[in-house]
């Protein structure tokens, strides 16, 4: 089944969106805690979130069109710090539904039934049932002219995760966690680790590290 550019701009709106969506694969699937100069949280689910470096630590993050008003966006160029919560099995529905647009005087931490924590004074709120977050600052923000889409660069500056999770060299074993996937927009998954293996080097073959 071949489908080209003609095609796509044929298809459907909706289909369209579920059709692209879907074709880069397993996507993270991240809380985004925030809040407002007035205190007022906000929580949102990203499936962007992209690591980008180790030193300093960075990860980017791809956040639609302010054409109307984005909460998330908003917050975190006015307070210049957010947290990235990993969506694990046990909170995946009540994660989606943040998804959901609601007023800005409506938290979504309340309106899911999730819980803000704050955590080492640390300026925007984590949320208390994931296993594995992020306290984050902002340190770059584009707009990106192609599609409207504004991206966003936050370098970690707090881990927080179970010591269980953390191994002996330094991986994080996040299946430990629960941690799920995300495919297309709204089908979530759990993985099945196939293997670690070794730095690949043109001279030696593959170890198994596990």
């Amino acid at each position: 089944m071949l489908i080209n550019r003609e095609d796509i701009e044929a298809m459907p709106h909706l289909y369209r969106v579920a059709f692209i969506n879907s074709l880069s694969g397993f996507k993270s699937a991240n809380l985004v805690g925030s809040v407002d100069r007035e205190g007022r949280t906000n929580l949102s689910i990203v499936s962007s979130c992209t690591h980008i470096g180790a030193h300093p630590p960075l990860v980017a993050m791809i956040i639609r069109p302010h054409s109307v008003e984005r909460h998330t966006l908003e917050n975190i160029l006015a307070t210049g710090h957010y947290t990235l919560n990993q969506v694990h099995a046990g909170i995946y529905r009540p994660s989606h539904q943040t998804s959901a647009r609601y007023p800005k005087e409506v938290s979504e931490f309340t309106a899911v039934g999730l819980t803000e924590e704050w955590r080492d004074d640390f300026v925007a709120p984590y949320v208390k049932e994931s296993k594995i977050s992020l306290g984050m600052a902002l340190r770059e923000h584009h707009h990106l002219s192609i599609n409207g889409t504004e991206l966003v660069i936050g370098e970690i500056l707090q881990v927080q995760l179970p010591s269980e999770c953390l191994m002996q060299d330094g991986f994080v074993d996040i299946e430990k966690a629960e941690t799920v996937a995300l495919s297309g927009l709204d089908s979530y998954h759990r993985s099945q680790r196939l293997a670690r293996l070794s730095y690949a080097k043109p001279d030696a073959p593959l170890q198994d590290l596990e």
